[in-house]
């Protein structure tokens, strides 16, 4: 079994020697390991350093496009390279690595095509008490919408298996955490969390630079995600609100009027009424074309499934040679990790052999 550990990097020079050092070089049930690097544009040298420390594979953007992108990219880099389980992991060495290994152990043993790591954020000092309540109430709500029993749904320490990762679309370009657990909620996938541990924080977060910001982004991708996916059961709920309210006027209006006929009040409520009324047929008519693009939509999906299995076997990633570049991936000089061979150290390589700007 081949594990990719990917890393989305940007301007990540001085944290990511640790990271590095840091990874498992032997597990359970895996034979080889390879560390992708996803460089979004890192204006520091990210990728010699990322070279120098001993990365296998790097793919570097030439300006900076969100992490989002740099998520998805990854995972398509993997799935060229005939990896069979998938770890995605922060350059920030937020996350403590030697909990990879009970990371994957669900994945290995086929109970699992997901597992999200569960930081235990309720636990974790440095998070201000804002921070956890807001966490606690993004994942309740993640999981309401995903329909998947998720812990930390914001944690981007994750596992998967081929299967998972073929399948995997992000739409927006700020963060894939969220998207990709009501996705994996639709798309039935298995998915379940296992408790780790993190490291201190080295630097602050450059996904966002304050808790309103990342509210303001992130509570639009939960329900853009959720009316892309369940689009006729989101319009039928509003259409059967705005018929309620219309009929409820209506029926006021009419119950004055038959008691008096000769009164000509109300008849706000009978424009409501009529207007509620309207509204509700106009959602009843999106919920039928919102079902037939979702239709339409797993359709597609399924259809860059199988272009992407075709893609990966006619690449061949896994033979290209150290030093050479394709399809964007650039394969440096150090070898792969065997279990086979016992723990191994990491390997530098000579300067000469810098990445170079894919």
């Amino acid at each position: 079994m081949r594990l990719a550990i990917q890393i989305p990097c940007f301007n990540e020079r001085l944290d990511l020697p640790q990271t590095l050092s840091d990874l498992p070089r032997r597990l359970d049930g895996v034979d080889e390991i390879v560390v992708i690097i996803i460089d979004d544009g890192s204006s520091d040298g990210t990728s010699v350093v990322a070279e120098s420390c001993g990365a296998h594979y790097i793919v570097r953007f030439p300006r900076n496009r969100g992490l989002a992108v740099a998520y998805s990219a990854g995972m398509e880099t993997c799935y060229r390279l005939g990896a069979d389980l998938v770890v995605n992991t922060d350059a920030d060495n937020q996350y403590c690595a030697a909990d990879i290994e009970k990371l994957i152990e669900p994945v290995i043993s086929g109970r699992a095509d997901l597992v999200v790591g569960d930081r235990q954020t309720c636990c974790i000092e440095h998070f201000s008490w804002t921070k956890k309540l807001l966490q606690s109430w993004g994942t309740r709500l993640v999981r309401r919408a995903s329909g998947v029993r998720i812990n930390d749904a914001t944690s981007g320490f994750r596992a998967l298996n081929r299967r998972a990762a073929s399948i995997q679309f992000v739409h927006n370009r700020f963060s894939y955490t969220l998207e990709t657990l009501i996705h994996a909620g639709v798309s039935g996938l298995a998915v379940e969390s296992v408790p780790v541990r993190v490291n201190p924080p080295t630097r602050a977060s450059r996904l966002f630079s304050s808790l309103p910001q990342y509210l303001r982004r992130s509570v639009p991708i939960i329900v853009r995600s959720y009316l892309t996916y369940w689009p006729g059961r989101t319009f039928c709920w509003l259409g059967l609100a705005f018929a309620v309210f219309g009929g409820a006027g209506i029926a006021k209006f009419a119950g004055h009027y038959l008691l008096n006929p000769n009164y000509n009040g109300h008849i706000q409520s009978l424009q409501l009424g009529v207007g509620s009324l309207t509204i509700a047929f106009l959602c009843a008519l999106l919920a039928v074309l919102g079902d037939l693009l979702a239709v339409n939509r797993r359709l597609l999906e399924a259809a860059l499934e199988r272009i992407r299995d075709y893609d990966a076997r006619e690449l061949r990633l896994w033979e290209i040679g150290c030093g050479e570049t394709r399809a964007g991936v650039y394969r440096t000089f150090a070898e792969p990790w065997l279990s086979t061979c016992g723990r191994t150290e990491l390997m530098v390589v000579p300067a000469e052999h810098a990445a170079v700007e894919i």
